[in-house]
């Protein structure tokens, strides 16, 4: 392998010192140099190929330009990819390298990896959930900002959390605005509530009766589980269609209604003309149900992008919020 070409390779072919071919390299302000100079040393440096060692570059800065991302599953689910897409893509345009680590929900090995990320001096890190709970981080001797995404930490570390107050309420208007007023509802769960199972449910919660509310409304009929899978969704559709008649169904998520249109299907209604459905998430399979779902997007992107964002910036505040954009889709029938 051909040996890396040095500033003292291109300060030789330049004829220049090493001193000046380096403030020329790295564009330092009010250098004074001659065009001559820097035309010289850009040529040798193209000659030779030279390109700069960020590692060297690092210590002389303080600064190694990388960032340690440690996931909790988020590297090994397709759900939550787009968070990791969204701090890579921010990271590339800062000029800025990420170490990923995954941990496998142990929390052993989050702090191995904590400790790894410290090792290699990372300039910042972020820890991103793929549930969104409280987990215990072992910050005492931190000294590099640290946020987390899609949860929160029991020491308190700076946050980056979907906005589920604004995306519940915006749901709940999305079935009011169209003419619904019988309305049932798939998921509500007290054990929920608890920060280490959900840090966000609640607030999800909180939008959707704060919207009824406003409308002097409340939910026709609801059904309670803390397990969010099509059999529940299908299970619980089938309770409401049983119980009361209503124009339209709220899901806890896209999973739940996974299962309304399942039950719809085997009672005979048609979704929308006999039955509106709205949910939360986006997963990938929302847009290709027939019809497709209208639902609530986790924005993962953004909230990589943010967390990036705030640990380059310095000085993170304790939350930050980002919105859950409507899938307007299918699901939904405007009434007459």
């Amino acid at each position: 392998m051909a040996k890396r070409a040095t500033l003292a390779d291109v300060a030789q072919l330049s004829g220049l010192s090493i001193t000046t071919v380096s403030m020329i390299l790295n564009n330092r302000p009010n250098s004074r140099l001659s065009q001559d100079a820097a035309q010289r040393v850009q040529a040798a440096a193209a000659k030779l190929n030279y390109r700069p060692n960020p590692a060297a570059r690092g210590l002389r800065m303080g600064k190694t330009r990388t960032v340690g991302f440690i996931s909790d599953e988020v590297t090994i689910t397709r759900y939550a990819s787009a968070m990791i897409r969204g701090l890579l893509e921010e990271a590339e345009e800062r000029d800025h390298t990420v170490l990923i680590s995954e941990s496998g929900r142990r929390a052993d090995r989050i702090a191995r990896a904590l400790d790894l990320m410290l090792d290699r001096q990372a300039d910042g890190i972020i820890v991103g959930l793929m549930g969104a709970k409280q987990i215990e981080l072992p910050t005492a001797s931190l000294e590099v900002p640290l946020v987390v995404v899609n949860g929160t930490s029991a020491s308190g570390q700076p946050c980056v959390l979907p906005d589920e107050f604004q995306a519940g309420y915006e749901a709940a208007r999305h079935l009011l605005e169209r003419g619904h007023t019988r309305i049932g509802f798939i998921g509500r769960s007290e054990a929920l509530l608890d920060p280490l199972l959900s840090v966000t449910v609640s607030q999800r919660y909180a939008g959707l009766d704060a919207a009824m509310a406003e409308a002097g409304l409340e939910f026709a009929h609801q059904v309670d589980g803390r397990f969010w899978e099509p059999d529940f969704g299908y299970r619980g559709a089938l309770e409401i269609f049983d119980a009361t008649s209503v124009t339209a169904v709220v899901a806890a998520n896209d999973r739940v209604a996974f299962g309304v249109y399942q039950a719809a299907q085997e009672r005979g209604l048609r979704i929308p003309h006999d039955i509106s459905v709205v949910s939360f998430d986006d997963e990938y399979l929302a847009s290709y149900l027939h019809p497709a779902l209208t639902t609530m997007q986790i924005p993962y992107l953004e909230m990589g992008r943010t967390a990036m964002q705030l640990v380059l910036d310095g000085d993170p505040p304790s939350t930050t919020l980002v919105p859950m954009p409507l899938q307007d889709r299918n699901s939904v029938r405007r009434m007459s």
